[in-house]
């Protein structure tokens, strides 16, 4: 067996074994633990308050959206932080290039504000 697969044998032997070792640490607080339900202990928690209505309910898709907006300029950031390290390397080509890249997200930005997902309602 060669140098390279021995070293993915090694990866594949340690991943079992933390497979193996997390299964049996699992199993054995399962039946180590106390298992007394009751209808208290079954109810949804919410924050110390009595939860009122069905536990199942539907959520605005103006979150997912906030929430995915988010995302993307917070992903913004990993990409402009590596350019700003080395933008003496990059010099003008660098500059246009990461100018273009924030227009685009500044075009984005003016969709998503124009279009109302920005209110938080």
């Amino acid at each position: 067996m060669s140098d390279f697969l021995r070293d993915y044998l090694n990866v594949v032997w340690f991943a079992a074994t933390a497979l193996l070792l997390a299964g049996l640490l699992l199993g054995l607080s399962a039946l180590v633990r106390p298992n007394k339900p009751n209808s208290e202990k079954l109810i949804a928690y919410e924050s110390g308050v009595n939860p009122v209505g069905d536990g199942w309910s539907h959520s605005q898709v103006r979150y997912y959206i906030f929430a995915l907006l988010f995302v993307v300029f917070d992903v913004e950031a990993v990409f402009i932080f590596p350019w700003a390290t080395r933008l003496e390397v990059y010099a003008g080509f660098g500059l246009v290039e990461m100018g273009i890249f924030v227009f685009v997200l500044l075009l984005g930005l003016v969709y998503a504000w124009r279009k109302g997902v920005l209110r938080w309602v």
